[in-house]
């Protein structure tokens, strides 16, 4: 005895929504079904509220990502302005620390060998992107690194499912043409003119 098998758990909610019509299309009319239940009209208006709330969603990432990227960039130059103020004060103070202290900021402590390759990054996270097939990563920085490489392997892992996915020289990246539905694992490693770190542990995601 065949049953039904709606095939749209692992789809991306565009995808879920086209076959959920698609099926609502076939029974609309169809004389095998006369009395579907539950009545395709509701069927309908809750993927209409599910559509809606879906494309309001997708609007308010993008706000929150423009507004986001504008609050970087005004970081950015605090941050600027606020260094070259640090770098008066030290050419001022001549290296005196009390001088320093008096204008409320703290002094250096001394600087690890040069030589040294970086730790591996910490706490790597991943969560869901601004859009389908995206995945999000962010890990604290490490000191002196300059760049960071990303690999990535589908579940389950073995030794030698990791793969090059790309570089990046802040402490985040956004990861894209993942497929949906599909677990991906991450891992990040720190690099600075010395070498390349060891690995961060490994973070897994589904890809939305």
């Amino acid at each position: 005895m065949s049953k039904a098998k709606l095939n749209i758990s692992r789809l991306s909610i565009i995808e879920r929504t086209a076959k959920c019509r698609q099926i609502i299309a076939a029974l609309t009319g169809n004389p095998n079904f006369p009395n579907p239940n539950p009545p395709l009209a509701t069927i309908t208006a809750a993927l209409d509220d599910s559509s809606n709330a879906f494309n309001a969603a997708q609007a308010a990432r993008q706000d929150a990502k423009a507004k986001t990227s504008l609050q970087n960039d005004k970081d950015d130059i605090v941050g600027g302005l606020m260094a070259q103020l640090a770098a008066h004060v030290e050419s001022v103070a001549g290296g005196d620390e009390m001088k320093i202290r008096s204008a409320g900021m703290d002094t250096k402590a001394a600087a690890t060998a040069a030589s040294d390759i970086p730790p591996a990054p910490q706490n790597l996270s991943a969560t869901a992107g601004d859009r389908d097939g995206e995945i999000d990563l962010a890990w604290e920085a490490v000191s002196g690194a300059k760049s960071y490489v990303i690999e990535r392997s589908p579940d389950p892992l073995t030794a030698t499912s990791w793969a090059h996915d790309g570089v990046s020289t802040r402490s985040s990246q956004t990861v894209d043409g993942l497929t949906s539905g599909t677990r991906y694992w991450f891992r990040v490693a720190a690099i600075n003119s010395w070498g390349q770190s060891g690995w961060s542990d490994p973070a897994l995601k589904l890809a939305p």
